[in-house]
């Protein structure tokens, strides 16, 4: 029975077409997912060699004036993109993974990125996170609205069950060659996508897998529970197509705007006019006011006294610092709404299959908003790091060679995840439990 319900499975046009249709969009998604590792990492893997030169032609011209050096000089800070980012690339096609700062004002400069085709950023990008999330479900869909349906309508469901056949394994063993077909497809998908994008088999990797084969379950036990609804083919297949429409479409867009409204981040533009508002009026503001709120927050530089005469760059440093000091209650507010709004996301990602193995998938990767925000925050710590080191050299007029610049090379920051598998998965698999119960009480007194 099990061998000929295989035969006739695969003699399907409609199989033959959704493994075609899969195979050259998993390769597609890989494809995307490795043009963009080889673009992101290409750029860090030159990050080195640039800063090496632009020190070495910048101390050149500007050898004898160490604060104009430094007015111009940028020191690099990388985010490594891990090779996962292939499979899940979440905002890290929007967020730059190099950040090249001055020790000027800060928040003027930690917002610059890459400039991106805003067509390609609208339409998104195919990687393999969207092929299992939105298009996985629409093959599971198409290969198994009709399972009880079909057998039904052409009556031999009948013939089936007066043959003294389990009814309940029989459609059992119809969904499972179903399930193991799919799931042989998405082996292959990670299989090529280990190969091609390179990815070290360690638990991340492991952990994106059972996600995507949990949230694969999922699908097949809403198909499940719509088919043991007993209805026709035609209403089956407009159920299923609504609850991928709700489920994958619908709902995350509704829950994107209730966040969006419920934590508006207007701080952000206030943040940044502040930012700028409070380094340029400091051209007419009276210096030792300046002064004394930089002394404030570096009382060890208060040693170092303002000259009445002429231009300081211990005035014009002081006067920077000012830019950050007075808008960080903008940017810490702006912080707190969207890590404010990360949390809210996950908590009603809960009830939500595709939205809550984006967000997972994202956090695996450490593509996701958080993971940025982490690295925005050491940004700061590194540049109050080059700040601390360099400001005595100008403060007290010290020669560019009194420095070594060697040892300014690019700091590449290290993310901690605070991913939790069992926490992440336990409503995806508590619901697929849910729905398979559901659709087997309801029909209990139909099955042998």
């Amino acid at each position: 029975m099990y061998r000929l319900l295989i035969k006739h499975f695969f003699r399907s046009k409609t199989v033959w077409l959704a493994f075609g249709i899969l195979m050259f969009l998993s390769v597609l998604s890989i494809g995307t997912g490795k043009q963009f590792l080889n673009q992101k990492q290409a750029a860090i893997a030159k990050t080195a060699i640039q800063q090496e030169k632009h020190i070495e032609t910048q101390t050149k011209l500007h050898e004898d004036d160490i604060g104009l050096l430094l007015y111009y000089l940028k020191f690099s800070f990388v985010n490594p993109l891990d090779p996962l980012a292939g499979i899940s690339m979440g905002q890290s096609d929007l967020n730059t993974h190099i950040q090249n700062v001055k020790i000027l004002n800060l928040e003027g400069q930690k917002y610059d990125t890459d400039l991106v085709n805003p067509m390609r950023l609208q339409v998104g990008n195919l990687d393999i996170s969207f092929l299992i999330i939105f298009l996985f479900p629409l093959v599971i869909i198409a290969l198994s609205f009709n399972v009880l349906s079909e057998e039904m309508e052409k009556g031999t469901w009948k013939m089936i069950t007066t043959q003294g056949i389990s009814s309940f394994k029989f459609l059992l063993k119809k969904l499972s060659i179903r399930i193991g077909f799919i799931y042989i497809i998405l082996s292959v998908l990670f299989l090529l996508a280990k190969i091609i994008l390179s990815i070290p088999f360690t638990v991340s990797f492991i952990y994106i897998i059972l996600i995507s084969y949990l949230y694969i379950l999922f699908w097949f036990a809403v198909c499940f529970f719509v088919i043991l609804l007993r209805k026709s083919s035609n209403t089956n297949a407009i159920v299923l197509l609504a609850s991928w429409l709700v489920l994958v479409v619908f709902l995350p867009v509704l829950v994107n705007n209730y966040v969006a409204n419920k934590y508006p981040v207007d701080e952000a533009f206030t943040m940044t006019i502040k930012q700028r508002d409070e380094y340029h009026k400091r051209w007419d503001t009276d210096k030792h006011e300046t002064m004394e709120k930089f002394y404030n927050h570096y009382p060890q530089f208060r040693k170092y006294e303002l000259t009445e005469t002429g231009f300081s760059w211990l005035w014009y440093y002081a006067m920077q610092q000012m830019g950050d000091d007075e808008s960080k209650a903008e940017r810490n507010a702006m912080y707190d709404k969207i890590q404010k709004r990360e949390a809210l996301s996950a908590s009603i990602s809960q009830f939500f299959p595709p939205l809550q193995v984006q967000l997972s998938m994202n956090s695996i990767a450490k593509t996701s908003l958080s993971n940025h925000l982490d690295f925005l925050n050491e940004t700061t710590k590194f540049h109050e790091d080059i700040r601390l080191q360099l400001y005595p050299k100008i403060f007290e007029n010290q020669p560019a060679s009194s420095v070594d610049w060697q040892t300014y090379k690019p700091v590449i920051f290290k993310s901690q995840s605070n991913f939790n598998i069992l926490k992440s998965s336990f409503s995806l698999l508590l619901l697929t439990v849910l729905l398979i119960s559901l659709g087997i009480y309801g029909n209990i007194r139909y099955f042998k």
